[in-house]
């Protein structure tokens, strides 16, 4: 469950194609195994840029909202000619008020002592910083889960193609075999024909193999960030793969665990945060203001700066709202439902945790259970062909079984390594559940 969350200049990239160039080598793998394309993905991945760009956005913002409890300096400067000159009445006599061009230098402070506003932002800023890391560790973790899931896909098309390699092969020998004993007139063109319309099946299939597996290269590369049109050279360790399929399913799962249950909290935290800032909204604001002014009167433009008159003034400022019209009830009765809708959204959580661990460990136990079901089958299959094989050199067995034994054969290995990594797939959804994994 995801839970929602509130360049390079150009004249670089023109100046410098040749070191662009250059660092492009250094973005490739020459061994691709699980843990470097998942690596890969976390350092490449656009998601993730991005979720990292987040975070220096956050930290900023929250810098900028704390230079609030600064002292804010601040200068004006106004240059003014009046071209009529306000009149008014004084002890029954109409006078001119002002000068005709005045001019005003100032210099003003404000220091806040009490601000709820600044004072949010500072009890909150760790937090806020915190659900930015959460945000990112959880697009890190949905990454790996994906990718992982897309590397042993493409390895079971992997497998099924070098399957159906080693199929041509042994009808190839098959091949040959039929028809040195068609010349030799041991059998007629029956097996010879069965021989070729064999490999011309295995070899269709091998194509179509080859056609999957390009597509989901390029699935994989395009998940992980990496550049097109560059071979990405996958590395596996079947034997390791086989000691890793198997999983204690006696765990239990605990919401508690995953990084979408610490981003509730998280957001609990700060919606608490926000609920306290409108019930403060009756408290006043205090800040310290001061400032210097340089004065400049008259007539004469050009003798304006010749004589100053300034003035300077230090205050206290308290402001606090008397009637809002209820709007502060109304923030705080939002914000309340707001903290009652993540309370249910914890509930929710931890129904869905517990349904996808059940979801996820029913599939990997079967997917478990028909591995080492086909695991024995594809053992077995594989000395069912070389009995039959002998025998049909020997004559005891017609080619058609010899068929049947190498189709059997075919289907055990493919149905095997299929199952291998459809339980490793499912493995990781059985430990993403547990939120076992973490970044």
């Amino acid at each position: 469950m995801r839970i929602p969350i509130a360049r390079i200049p150009g004249f670089m990239l023109l100046c410098c194609p040749v070191l662009v160039f250059s660092q492009q080598p250094d973005s490739l793998l020459e061994q691709a195994t699980l843990e470097h394309v998942i690596e890969y993905a976390i350092k490449h991945q656009p998601l993730i840029q991005q979720s990292l760009i987040d975070e220096g956005i956050t930290a900023s913002t929250i810098k900028s909202k704390l230079a609030d409890w600064y002292p804010q300096v601040n200068f004006n400067y106004n240059l003014q000619h009046n071209f009529k000159l306000q009149t008014t009445v004084f002890g029954g006599n109409t006078i001119q008020l002002g000068t005709k061009n005045t001019s005003f230098l100032q210099f003003a402070a404000t220091q806040h002592i009490f601000n709820r506003d600044v004072l949010l932002a500072s009890r909150t800023a760790s937090e806020v910083r915190n659900l930015a890391r959460q945000n990112t560790s959880n697009n890190k973790i949905d990454l790996s889960v994906s990718v992982t899931k897309a590397f042993y896909d493409a390895l079971s098309s992997m497998q099924q193609l070098k399957v159906a390699e080693e199929a041509i092969t042994r009808l190839e020998r098959s091949l040959k075999d039929a028809t040195n004993q068609y010349h030799a007139g041991i059998t007629d063109k029956i097996d010879y024909k069965r021989a070729t319309i064999a490999l011309n099946n295995a070899i269709a299939a091998q194509k179509t193999n080859e056609a999957i597996l390009n597509a989901k290269l390029e699935y994989l590369k395009g998940l992980i960030g990496y550049p097109q049109g560059n071979h990405l050279p996958i590395v596996y360790d079947s034997l390791q793969m086989e000691k890793e399929v198997g999983f204690d399913t006696l765990q239990r799962a605990e919401y508690s665990n995953r990084i979408e249950y610490r981003l509730l909290m998280t957001q609990k935290k700060l919606q608490e945060a926000n609920l306290r800032y409108y019930k403060w909204g009756y408290l006043p604001d205090v800040s310290a203001n001061g400032a210097y002014n340089f004065n400049y009167l008259n007539n004469d433009f050009g003798k304006l700066y010749s004589a100053g008159y300034p003035n300077a003034f230090a205050a206290l400022t308290l402001s606090f709202p008397i009637f809002q019209g209820g709007k502060r009830k109304a923030n705080i009765e939002q914000a309340d439902w707001q903290l009652k809708r993540i309370n249910w959204d914890v509930i929710k959580l931890k129904n869905a945790v517990n349904t996808e661990y059940a979801r996820a460990l029913a599939s990997y136990k079967s997917n478990l259970a028909s591995y080492n079901a086909l695991k024995e089958n594809m053992q077995l299959a594989k000395e069912v062909y070389d009995v039959i094989r002998l025998q049909y050199q020997s004559g005891l067995k017609t080619y058609l079984e010899v068929i049947t034994a190498e189709t059997d054969l075919r289907t055990a290995r493919i149905n095997y390594y299929t199952s291998l990594y459809q339980a490793l797939s499912s493995k990781v959804d059985v430990q993403h559940a547990l939120g076992q994994i973490n970044y």
